[in-house]
């Protein structure tokens, strides 16, 4: 089955398509675009991005607070990023901290387009434990 990813590359450039073989354990993968196919370096990517659209919404801003029926966060570790670029992403992991240079998050937000995230640890500026906001 081929999945909807968005890359966005350590040297700025973003890579949109779809994807068979992406594998945290391997180094590369393959990311067919509207132009051909493109092969990635998973050490070259800040993240991949499995995506519901490629097209996406700039503007939205993803929620960062736990929705207390989301079922997901049963046996899940909740953790707050901070690339390099200054992006922040709240999400699940299963393990933290995680094992390796590459691992998988899924959104806190459930209405993000984003469905899962393979995040470069060498692109992080900080990976904490997460910090619920007190509900307003």
């Amino acid at each position: 089955m081929s999945n909807l990813v968005v890359a966005n590359l350590l040297d700025g450039r973003v890579v949109k398509g779809t994807s068979l073989d992406v594998d945290p354990a391997r180094p590369v993968c393959h990311i067919r675009t509207e132009t051909g196919m493109e092969k990635v370096r998973l050490a070259d990517a800040k993240a991949l991005f499995f995506v519901r659209s490629l097209t996406g919404n700039k503007d939205r801003n993803d929620v960062h607070q736990v929705q207390p029926e989301d079922v997901r966060a049963k046996g899940s570790a909740r953790i707050d990023l901070v690339f390099k670029d200054g992006e922040r992403i709240a999400a699940f992991t299963n393990r933290y901290p995680p094992r390796g240079a590459f691992f998988f998050v899924v959104p806190v937000d459930t209405g993000s387009n984003n469905t899962r995230i393979l995040v470069n640890a060498a692109a992080l500026v900080s990976m904490a434990p997460g910090v619920e906001a007190a509900a307003s």
